[in-house]
């Protein structure tokens, strides 16, 4: 498939500002995405099999980084502790880091615990629209939390821990010790989870596996950890993890695995799921919903083709009247959760949704 190569940055508007600050999300910081971008020297980091991560180790200059050091920990308290400040006396910041790639640059900030050694990790990016909504998307409707704030044009986000899918896909997929039943199960139910929500570019550097050892057996969740890609593409697939070929080996691995009964009762959980989560935050979620039918998150023909796309998948002509990407999202969404449950299923494991 092809993905759009540079999606354009879009400013958080007013309104959804406002939406931002009623739930506790937009917080004055004392230090922005810009003045992180003023470092004096770059190393470029190598993992343990010497290839380049596309990260690099950034220094400043000593008069800037005491200013750094205080800041940036009292920006993780704001994120862990509620800008609680007396829990973070122990803590320094022990590396800063810098990807050219992606649209977002993120910075990756190392917070040390000076007597343990224990360490943790957040990341400062450009403020992006599409990137707020998929985060609160996802924080509302999926199974995970995750936590986030904003100032203006400079976006915090918390670490999500896991094994990336593509080194997880060639190391660890076809292990002895994996329960492929409950992996297999996982996959399905994230891909139906990305579709629901229209979260697009999950290819397998765009998501993480966390892993959890169970008393008989471990148990797998995939989470996305690009959102960029919130409701911005106009062709359906790129909603599907399935269509993207770094993703193929995990077809092929449910196909082996799944009956194709069973792959449409996962589907069917997980848009009850999804259902359950909706009712209890309607109010929240109808918010944020109007917040995107009122924003610019794409380009015109993008929003052309998907409803058509929408139209045809759905048998309906109801995403005609959409104007935006919110509008087809919201009536995506009742549209999906109000799906019936699967007839019964022969022959081949069909990943179609």
């Amino acid at each position: 498939m092809i993905i759009s190569k540079k999606k354009p940055i879009y400013k958080i508007n007013e309104r959804l500002k406002l939406y931002l600050e009623r739930y506790d999300r937009e917080v004055k910081l004392p230090i922005s995405y810009e003045d992180l971008t003023r470092w004096s020297q770059g190393m470029t980091l190598y993992d343990a099999d010497g290839k380049d991560t596309l990260w690099e180790s950034v220094i400043y200059p000593n008069s800037d980084m005491e200013q750094l050091q205080t800041g940036l920990t009292k920006i993780y308290a704001l994120l862990k502790t509620d800008g609680d400040t007396e829990v973070i006396g122990h803590l320094r910041v022990d590396r800063i880091d810098y990807c050219h790639f992606g649209n977002s640059k993120p910075f990756r900030i190392k917070i040390k615990n000076q007597f343990n050694d224990n360490h943790d990790y957040f990341y400062i990016k450009k403020a992006d629209a599409s990137r707020v909504y998929g985060l609160e998307l996802e924080y509302i409707l999926s199974p995970n939390r995750i936590s986030f704030i904003v100032d203006g044009s400079t976006l915090v986000e918390e670490h999500i821990a896991g094994i990336p899918g593509d080194i997880y896909i060639d190391r660890y997929m076809m292990s002895e010790q994996v329960n492929k039943a409950g992996l297999a199960k996982e996959f399905v139910k994230f891909n139906e989870r990305c579709f629901v929500l229209l979260l697009g570019d999950m290819r397998s550097y765009n998501y993480v596996i966390d892993v959890t050892p169970d008393f008989d057996r471990e148990q797998y969740r995939v989470r996305p950890i690009d959102f960029d890609q919130q409701t911005y593409e106009g062709r359906r697939q790129m909603y599907l993890p399935q269509f993207f070929k770094e993703n193929l080996p995990v077809v092929e691995f449910c196909t082996e695995i799944l009956t194709p009964v069973t792959v449409n009762q996962y589907q069917y959980e997980e848009r009850v799921l999804i259902k359950k989560r909706y009712l209890l935050a309607q109010k929240r979620l109808n918010l944020l919903l109007d917040c995107m039918s009122k924003d610019e998150i794409s380009r015109p023909e993008k929003v052309k083709r998907l409803k058509t796309e929408l139209n045809a998948y759905h048998q309906t002509r109801r995403f005609n009247r959409c104007v935006s990407m919110g509008g087809i999202l919201r009536l995506h969404l009742l549209l999906m959760l109000g799906k019936p449950k699967p007839k019964r299923l022969r022959g081949k494991t069909s990943f179609k949704s």
